[in-house]
């Protein structure tokens, strides 16, 4: 039979901040970028702490940054980094969707994580919440095992809709009963092809469509979790 799925994003659904951020601030510690990097992107950062700008604004300059600096790094000083964020930082997730993620597995779903962190980082983070598949974007080695500054099929990556159909393919699964988790209107495509799409703490465009659609919005808060449109 094949396995229903379940598909999440991962930064600011199931972990509670940006793998990438902490990937970069942590590569900063260790020596690999520069210390002047943080600074590239802390004047969008203190402006959407004090909500004169949006979280997008921000992520991008850190994507940028990391773009930038990474260019030469050898693969194993990057592994080694990320591998300790992921361990660090595996338990700081959402309570609400951990728990959908060991409900589901319970339940025998087939487990999808999708970010755009390096997939480095997201697949130590994602398997060790026990997911099945983890796409991340996938940044370029030169012949020396060193980055090249460049990815790897980025218009893929960038489309979530065409990663899950590319899934449910190739793993031989079905989207009868499926269900999707997303934060952001990037989201969309992919919310849409599911059966049971979730908005999660979703930003103020996601909250709109969904509000329209009629599909499940849920907040949490401290330790309280709101369900909206509840199907």
């Amino acid at each position: 039979m094949k396995k229903k799925v379940a598909i999440f994003d991962i930064d600011g659904t199931i972990f509670r901040s940006s793998l990438l951020i902490e990937l970069v601030e942590s590569l900063v510690e260790e020596g690999i970028f520069p210390n002047t990097a943080i600074k590239e992107y802390e004047n969008k950062k203190i402006k959407w702490l004090d909500r004169e700008s949006d979280y997008e604004s921000y992520i991008r300059a850190v994507v940028e940054t990391f773009m930038k600096h990474i260019r030469g790094v050898p693969f194993s000083d990057f592994d080694r980094v990320a591998k300790a964020v992921a361990a660090k930082y595996k338990n700081r997730t959402y309570r609400y969707t951990r728990d959908l993620v060991q409900t589901l597995k319970k339940k025998n779903y087939y487990l999808l994580a999708i970010s755009h962190s390096p997939k480095g980082i997201v697949e130590s983070f994602g398997k060790a919440l026990g997911f099945d598949k983890v796409y991340g974007i996938f940044y370029e080695l030169g012949p020396t095992e060193r980055f090249t500054g460049n990815i790897i099929d980025l218009h893929l990556i960038m489309n979530k809709a065409a990663i899950l159909k590319r899934a449910v393919l190739k793993e031989n699964l079905t989207l009868t009963g499926s269900i999707g988790v997303g934060d952001t209107e990037s989201d969309i495509p992919l919310l849409e092809g599911v059966e049971h799409p979730i908005c999660f703490n979703p930003n103020e465009k996601l909250y709109k469509y969904a509000k329209r659609q009629g599909w499940d919005v849920v907040v949490e808060r401290k330790d309280v979790v709101y369900k909206i449109n509840k199907l």
